[in-house]
């Protein structure tokens, strides 16, 4: 089974938690060989923001988005494991989601596609390891979003997979985290452009997404980085100072902001990041058993590596605490890491000194 960049459409009708859609595709991508067991398959979920596209392969050889853990000889060795990478339901590069055209009436769902779950993103991800002949998972893997929607699939699936690994995640999201991606998706729901979700292809809520995205940016990275990274030093580039007067770009974290927001807003469907947001904000363990705990006892997981960051705003340690804790009371055998790493919830995109010695070692 070869490196590729794959579709797979799901027949008929596909049931939501809170709604139904017909026959949805799922992009994914694949690397390294599936054995004759069929037993050293790996399944990664990814964050909110990511594709399928989580490392280089000869189908194509671009960067991924985890680059320095997935590939020959590296954490989650190809030459070993057979890696399976679904872009996310409701995602908007491939799969379908609120930017697809409704195959029911011929246009783009916008708000009429169902409300979504993480649940839904892990039974599609469930459909496609079936399509593949795969029966039983060596680890199904996620960090962030994708954590959390790793968690869910052994949920849903007790038994389907052997292992866990959840990084920068959590069985349910903080108030603080809500608060904060409820005002990133009023930032959004608030441009005018925006037209109650109906926005024309070429004309997107420009201002709203780039709000949000610097929210965003905000909380994913760390007061002390920033103070190390960039100090008070001035931006050089002058041109939003000349645009806005005394209110334009004057500090080079300022400066930072702006171009992570502008790559976001070229590469991402607004109504689709909503959803996900959204969906981040609904999932709780404890729908599936009464409590965490109760929940977190049925997995059929034989161990879990869990990993946190001690600068991480929105998921913080004593939440990864709280996860760790709560499978071992399941008869899980858990590797449970704090890392030091200043670069807050993104750290686990960046400090690969420390992320890749702890995730090779349980691999």
């Amino acid at each position: 089974m070869p490196e590729a960049r794959r579709l797979f459409e799901i027949d008929g009708a596909f049931e939501m938690i809170r709604g139904t859609i017909s026959s949805p595709v799922i992009a994914f991508e694949t690397w390294g060989q599936l054995n004759e067991r069929a037993d050293n398959a790996v399944l990664i979920f990814t964050g909110l923001s990511p594709s399928a596209h989580a490392a280089s392969s000869h189908a194509d050889p671009s960067t991924g988005w985890w680059e320095d853990m997935v590939g020959s000889d590296k954490p989650i060795d190809t030459q070993r494991y057979f890696v399976i990478c679904p872009n996310s339901l409701g995602s908007c590069f491939g799969s379908t989601g609120p930017a697809s055209v409704n195959p029911d009436t011929g246009s783009t769902y916008r708000l009429d596609f169902p409300v979504l779950c993480l649940e839904d993103v892990a039974r599609a991800g469930q459909l496609v390891v079936a399509s593949l002949g795969i029966e039983r998972l060596h680890a199904v893997v996620g960090s962030s979003m994708g954590g959390m929607t790793a968690l869910a699939f052994t949920l849903l699936y007790p038994g389907k997979a052997e292992r866990l690994v959840a990084i920068s995640s959590a069985a349910r999201s903080l108030p603080f985290s809500i608060a904060l991606r409820s005002l990133q998706r009023e930032m959004v729901r608030g441009d005018p452009a925006w037209r109650a979700g109906d926005y024309a292809d070429d004309a997107p809520p420009t201002s709203g997404m780039r709000l949000a995205r610097k929210l965003g940016m905000i909380t994913y990275r760390s007061a002390e980085e920033w103070a190390e990274r960039f100090g008070r030093e001035r931006a050089t580039d002058d041109v939003t100072s000349r645009e806005h007067g005394p209110f334009g770009i004057d500090f080079e974290i300022e400066s930072y902001l702006q171009s992570h927001a502008d790559k976001f807003v070229g590469a991402f469907d607004a109504n689709c990041y909503l959803y996900l947001s959204r969906a981040m904000d609904l999932f709780d363990a404890s729908d599936h058993g009464g409590s965490v705990d109760a929940a977190l006892a049925g997995t059929g997981l034989k161990s879990a590596l869990v990993i946190g960051v001690r600068t991480d705003l929105l998921f913080p340690s004593h939440q990864q605490k709280e996860l760790a804790e709560s499978l071992e009371t399941g008869g899980v055998e858990v590797t449970f890491e704090i890392l030091d790493s200043i670069q807050g919830h993104d750290s686990f995109l960046i400090d690969m000194d420390r992320f890749r010695p702890v995730v090779s070692r349980f691999f």
